[in-house]
């Protein structure tokens, strides 16, 4: 039996692994619509809380087998998930349902989780999206508590390949800890938890395969390759033969990238490029030094607003950044501004929004900031403030127009002076660069390189907007190309005005810490590049082996043959 990827598997990370089908067992009871008599209500509250008592002693126990040299941005997931357990959206709504409409506990808690699972769904940021996961996992773990279950089935599972439904972070984290081999879920997509764990920790991981914990077998033998988003059921002994060579010879290539961790980012011709990272929080940065990146290209800053029902004040905010500062240890630091969407109920502040028709073409990042200069101010104030300490870049996503480059300025330049004002410091040059994500902006680069410091393409929009194509649905996202003729025409036009105006432009979507891409993004004239940490390593040792004059007749020859040519033939003809 053979489970491909077209439109259903996606790899989590591109290791492979092979071992023993072990299928978790996650069969709760069914929660159906309950409600008890109103004699009952103070009972059924008191089990309510008692379930999320020990849901939270379940991941404080997980927390505890958290090794001490772990990432901390994993030990995050755990914390997160405990913080959420505190807040009162899953705390206490539920026991307003058992209060007010005499629910049971189950159904009020599902209610609740619905609630909120609608509103994740109606984000348009991927990333935001896939934080519905979040919601659904510490359901789940209270659902379990109420249920009378306890952690999923934990046999000896060293070298063996789990199979599930779902799982959650503290599910992966122990199972971790067990020594599986891998893990194949019938749910999840490239930005979830799941995934990002998977990538963190190191561990062959496909999710998406539908049905998967009724097409395996208990104790089969599996195939999980990680690279081509596949899971192979009882391979032949050739097979076998072939992906454990696979994996010896992976074993091997990250010793040797290891080995050269040190070295500079410098390509054979002597051009010194710029190796950055995307992070989400600042404990991000900790995995950032390991890898050694020249700095931080993308620090998303939409966790401070996240789980809250007001936004964060100024100090809050400068807090968050200064660790930031702090930690990177004068490598730069670029601060992208909130990028949440119209869907994203901001209450406490006065901002509140009918939920947009297309959340994608609605009010989201600049143009809400725009709108709510009340949400906007705060976070200006606290980025200039930070960048007082340490090299600091101001990063202003979902730019379309010059006008709005030009009020964006404006406004920067009345916060300087109100702040200069107050005796309070900031860098006074800090620069403000914007992100090209919209076709509009990459046709309009040249006018906004002369107004910004510089530019920084963002593919994952930029591509998704250019080809109508949301890489989260499984219908289309076969369409996601990045080698789209019209995707690396913007891409081109974006490089070629940042050159004419004399500013930096980077790149900091997932095409950036795509291996399978440097050459090409290198010999079209990009010379940052910003990616997830774990993509360091690798890319630094495609620069190292890359001759720029070569690439860059080899780009110039793909893009004026991209019309012309089938572009995926042409490209590995010429890059791989």
């Amino acid at each position: 039996m053979t489970l491909s990827c077209h439109g259903i598997g996606i790899a989590a990370s591109r290791e492979v692994a092979i071992g023993q089908a072990f299928l978790l067992q996650q069969s709760f009871l069914e929660v159906v619509p309950r409600t008890i008599p109103a004699s009952e209500v103070e009972k059924e509250t008191a089990r309510f809380n008692q379930a999320l008592v020990h849901a939270k002693e379940e991941l404080q126990r997980v927390h505890q087998h958290i090794p001490s040299d772990t990432a901390q941005d994993i030990s995050s997931f755990i914390e997160t998930h405990l913080l959420m357990m505190e807040d009162s959206a899953i705390s206490k709504a539920p026991i307003v349902l058992i209060r007010q409409q005499y629910f049971a506990a189950e159904w009020a808690l599902q209610v609740r989780r619905d609630e909120l699972v609608r509103v994740f769904d109606e984000m348009d940021d991927p990333y935001l999206r896939t934080r519905k996961d979040d919601v659904d996992h510490v359901v789940g773990q209270i659902q379990r508590a109420l249920q009378g279950a306890g952690h999923p089935d934990k046999q000896s599972l060293r070298g063996r390949i789990v199979v599930a439904r779902d799982l959650t972070p503290s599910d992966i984290i122990m199972l971790k800890h067990q020594g599986i081999a891998a893990f194949v879920t019938e749910y999840g997509g490239p930005l979830s938890h799941t995934a990002i764990l998977a990538r963190s920790l190191g561990i062959p991981a496909i999710l998406g395969i539908r049905h998967a914990t009724q097409l395996l077998q208990q104790d089969e033998i599996l195939v999980v390759d990680g690279s081509q988003g596949i899971v192979l059921a009882d391979p032949t002994d050739p097979i076998l033969q072939h992906f454990h060579q696979r994996i010896s010879q992976r074993e091997a290539r990250e010793a040797e990238l290891r080995r050269g961790i040190d070295l500079p980012a410098v390509t054979l011709d002597g051009t010194q490029i710029s190796l950055l990272a995307n992070i989400e929080l600042p404990d991000d940065i900790i995995t950032t030094l390991e890898n050694r990146a020249d700095g931080v290209g993308l620090f998303r800053t939409e966790f401070l607003y996240m789980n809250r029902t007001a936004p964060p004040e100024e100090e809050e905010q400068l807090t968050a950044y200064l660790d930031a500062v702090r930690g990177l240890q004068g490598r730069l630091l670029t601060i992208r501004t909130l990028d949440l969407g119209a869907d994203k109920n901001l209450e406490g502040n006065g901002v509140s929004y009918l939920p947009a028709a297309n959340p994608a073409l609605g009010l989201r990042a600049i143009r809400l900031c725009l709108k709510e200069p009340g949400l906007f101010l705060p976070q200006l104030r606290a980025i200039l403030r930070a960048s007082a300490e340490g090299p600091v870049r101001l990063m202003i996503p979902m730019l379309s127009s010059l006008a709005e480059v030009n009020e964006v300025l404006k406004i920067i330049e009345q916060t300087k002076q109100a702040l200069q004002k107050e005796g309070l410091a900031f860098d006074p040059d800090i620069p403000v660069g914007g992100m090209i994500e919209i076709p509009a902006a990459a046709i309009s680069a040249q006018a906004f390189a002369r107004k910004l410091d510089f530019l920084s393409i963002g593919t994952n929009d930029l591509i998704q907007y250019t080809l109508a194509v949301d890489r989260m649905d499984e219908e289309v996202n076969f369409l996601f190309d990045p080698l789209h003729p019209a995707v690396l025409h913007l891409i081109a036009l974006t490089i070629s005005a940042a050159k004419q105006n004399n500013i930096p432009v980077s790149m900091c979507g997932e095409m950036a810490g795509d291996p399978l891409f440097t050459r090409l993004l290198l010999g079209m004239g990009l010379t940052e590049l910003s990616m997830q940490p774990g993509a360091l390593l690798e890319s630094r040792e495609v620069v190292r082996n890359s001759h720029l004059p070569e690439l860059s007749k080899r780009a110039a020859s793909f893009i004026e043959r991209l019309d012309h040519e089938a572009p995926l033939a042409l490209f590995e003809e010429l890059f791989s």
